[in-house]
This record gives C-alpha cells, structure tokens and sequence, in this order.
C-alpha cells in the first residue's frame, strides 16, 4: 500500500501505519529569503526612488538648542560661583575682624572700619558710632555669617578686589 507515493507498512505491535525512515522526504519549507515588498532598498528598475531625508535642518535645530541650553547652565553655574565667592569673603573678613566678644547664633551684628585698617564686630548700630560701617551680618547655626544688609555706598568689588 502507498500514501503520496511513500510505501507504507503495518506495525504488528501497534496496528499503526508506519513510514520506512529513508523514504521519507523532508517538508520544504518556506523561503528562508524575505518577500522582495519589505526590503529597505529597491530591488528592480520600477521600484519606487529611496531619497533620503535631509537631516541638516534637524541638526542644526538640536545643536542651537544644546548650545542656548549649555550657555544657561554655564551663567547659573557662574553666578553660583560668584554667589560662594562673596560668602567666603564676607566671612573671611568677618572673622578676620576683631571679636571682643562671642557672638551668639542667629543675633545680628554690625562690621566697621576702624580707620587704620583695622576691622571691628560689633553690638552698636551703625546710627550710634562714628566709624565707617562694612556691613550688617547674622551669625547662622552653621557658623557662617550672611550679610543682611552692606553699608551705604559699600561694593564688594572695594572690599575684596575685582572679580
């Protein structure tokens, strides 16, 4: 007896049918190539022309934008720099500047220039003494002075030099 062209014989133990081993054919499969519509290129002289896209308008886009954004971050990052260059001066001179007294965190206290190049902390407010007043400063938990207020006609730049 014989299925699609294959002999077939009988097995006595199951009562199957059998297939001999070496008369079996393999199943052709399918095209291991893929179909010719999906390929990213064209494959024959009437496909459809591939023109690539013109990138420049997009790059150019993104670089200004990278550039816009970098030059803010550089200015914030230099008023930063600016902003704890004046905080270490402010209290390099602070503490610098005689203490006759242990100030007490949080209470406000004023800078003077004592005239001879000398430099004083002090209680008094700057309507009850004579010498020139730098600046009014609050001791913080931390042990940094903020200026809370700079003298009249006071700049930074006469203080500590230009930056």
């Amino acid at each position: 007896m014989e299925f699609l062209g294959l002999p077939q014989r009988q097995s006595w133990a199951t009562g199957r049918t059998q297939f001999p081993m070496s008369e079996i054919t393999t199943i052709p499969e399918l095209s291991a190539q893929p179909s010719r519509a999906f390929m990213p290129y064209p494959v024959s002289t009437l496909s459809p022309s591939i023109v690539p896209n013109d990138l420049t308008s997009f790059k150019t886009r993104g670089i200004s934008q990278i550039e816009r954004d970098m030059q803010q971050k550089l200015a914030e990052i230099r008023e930063d720099y600016l902003r704890a260059i004046d905080h270490f001066n402010w209290n390099k001179l602070v503490y610098e500047a005689e203490i006759r007294f242990e100030p007490v965190v949080g209470e406000i206290y004023h800078l003077y220039d004592m005239g001879d190049g000398r430099r004083a902390l002090s209680m008094i407010s700057p309507n009850q003494w004579p010498h020139r007043h730098l600046a009014t400063v609050r001791l913080n938990y931390d042990r940094q002075w903020l200026v809370v207020e700079t003298g009249q006609g006071i700049e930074p730049a006469e203080l500590f030099g230009v930056m």
